[in-house]
């Protein structure tokens, strides 16, 4: 569930990209007036529904991978909030919920990278304890 989260990130911020690529070329989708023809007309229609749905479509699955994030995220702190040890706890949603890099939890915990992940598996051992009392 923990590694879940950080994979969830990293979708949502690629659909965000998607989205954002979809976006302009939706708004790229222009009328050449010279061409235009009054029977052609629902082409150039046509062009602009198809890239609106796809705009809906795009974001319909953003919404939806959203709302996983948030739900794996609300887990996530719900287990670690059991966690009695502070600086357990505070590694763990350093890394798990707010996605930082081992580098930077070492620097705000002041300590080294190798003693993080020393620090970090001793707090999975606790979220062991605590899912088997579950």
């Amino acid at each position: 569930m923990f590694v879940q989260a950080l994979w969830l990130d990293k979708i949502v911020s690629a659909k965000l990209k998607q989205l954002e690529v979809a976006r302009a070329l939706a708004e790229k989708v222009t009328v050449d007036i010279s061409k235009e023809k009054i029977s052609g007309g629902d082409i150039i229609v046509c062009h602009m529904e198809n890239a609106a749905a796809k705009l809906m479509e795009l974001s319909a699955e953003l919404d939806d991978c959203i709302d996983k994030l948030v739900d794996t995220k609300r887990e996530i702190l719900e287990t670690i909030e059991q966690v009695e040890n502070i600086n357990y706890r505070l590694l763990l949603e350093m890394r798990y919920v707010n996605g930082e890099s081992w580098d930077s939890v070492a620097d705000t915990i002041g300590c080294d990278v190798r003693n993080v992940f020393r620090i970090h598996g001793k707090a999975l051992k606790e979220i062991e304890k605590i899912k088997k009392c579950q």
